[in-house]
């Protein structure tokens, strides 16, 4: 990009008062936005309000600073490091599924290997995107989950798309890393962030992001230099439906922000999955909502290239229910164990349970249970959840 394209460009969007709304009327009226300002105010005023007009004929104040950042982000790339590119609408980088959804981003940062990043033969337009989103505050089960899934999803040829959030967000970009090789084709995942690409939030999920950059694509629509500001992420999250064919929620408490992302996928035209879980787990709440208002109830990677019409990959273990260890052919299965487990796993069950529950189910004394409870969450069998609930993992 140029540097005058790339003025014209940031100068419409830190233009005060002018969205994305008006700014796409405008660019529609007027074509590339250096036409915009050189416009008539009588010609604007087709477009824009007298307020935004008057916007558009001065120069905002921070324009200078901020192309002078970009321009330095821009060329900053080093040696065999991740290319830094820019892709405005129309851009042949910029993702042609977002062209589909109501508020596409005017333009977008991008992050990633230089495979993915040549225009003349853009990665994403045949990467085929699944966005997994969740819990901040996961269960122990639904951690592993959303890891399982994605790992599975992306051994089938997946993009997996998330927000790189704590808890089930970061969870799914591990799963996506899994098996990365440095020779794919499409990639791995793609965090869509809610602040410039020269930061990262939360800080610390650094190292994961210099390991999506290395393997898949950062992606942001805000100026370099944004911080975290709290309205910025549900917005984003339109932009994470908007990318995928379908969205999988893995958990959810009723008022979490992934049922926006869920709810834009379903406003998209997209496929909406929820993964069920506990009845007396706060984080399956809004799974159960969602399946109650027709998502599509999944048990398996399977169910999900099922309803997306996509083939397994050849020996990949896509069959896999929650709670099973997500691999090639020699995975085990919570099944497989069940007959060699311990009684107080059995006890345990697979919900959430309490220490007076355990106590009244093996009739074993206090001490003991808590002795015996220790052990098994040293094996990694058990997690001991917020409130004193303990809960079996999938390795048990």
């Amino acid at each position: 990009m140029e540097r005058d394209e790339l003025t014209a460009w940031l100068r419409l969007i830190l233009t005060p008062g002018v969205g994305n709304a008006t700014a796409r009327r405008l660019l529609a009226a007027f074509g590339l936005p250096q036409h915009i300002f050189t416009q008539p105010r009588a010609a604007l005023e087709n477009c824009a309000s007298a307020a935004q007009c008057k916007a558009l004929h001065s120069i905002p104040p921070t324009l200078q600073e901020q192309l002078d950042t970009t321009w330095h982000w821009l060329h900053g790339t080093s040696p065999g490091g991740p290319v830094r590119a820019i892709a405005p609408l129309g851009h042949p980088l910029y993702p042609s599924a977002l062209l589909d959804t109501a508020d596409p981003p005017l333009l977008l940062y991008l992050l990633g290997p230089e495979r993915f990043l040549n225009p003349n033969a853009p990665a994403l337009s045949a990467a085929h995107c699944i966005a997994i989103v969740g819990s901040r505050n996961p269960t122990a089960q639904g951690q592993t989950n959303a890891k399982a899934f994605a790992q599975a999803l992306r051994a089938s040829g997946l993009t997996i798309v998330s927000g790189l959030a704590l808890g089930v967000d970061a969870a799914a970009h591990e799963g996506a890393l899994a098996d990365a090789t440095g020779n794919s084709a499409t990639p791995a995942t793609i965090a869509v962030v809610g602040t410039g690409l020269d930061r990262v939030y939360p800080s610390r999920h650094r190292e994961l992001a210099h390991r999506i950059a290395a393997h898949g694509l950062l992606m942001s629509e805000y100026p370099l230099g944004t911080p975290p500001l709290a309205a910025n992420f549900p917005k984003r999250n339109r932009i994470i439906s908007g990318l995928s064919q379908g969205t999988l929620v893995v958990e959810a408490a009723p008022a979490s922000g992934s049922l926006i992302t869920a709810r834009m996928a379903a406003e998209q035209g997209r496929e909406v999955f929820a993964i069920p879980g506990s009845i007396h787990a706060p984080q399956s709440r809004g799974c159960h909502a969602l399946i109650r208002q027709g998502a599509k109830l999944v048990e398996s990677a399977q169910d999900v290239l099922e309803e997306l019409h996509l083939p397994a990959a050849p020996g990949s273990r896509t069959d896999a229910k929650p709670g099973t260890d997500v691999g090639t052919d020699n995975s085990v299965t919570i099944e497989s164990t069940a007959a060699c487990e311990s009684p107080l796993l059995t006890a345990l069950g697979f919900d959430p349970v309490g220490l007076d529950t355990l106590v009244a189910r093996t009739g074993l004394d206090t001490a003991t249970l808590l002795v015996q409870l220790l052990e098994l969450e040293l094996d990694g069998v058990v997690a001991r959840l917020p409130g004193g609930l303990f809960q079996r993992t999938a390795q048990a």
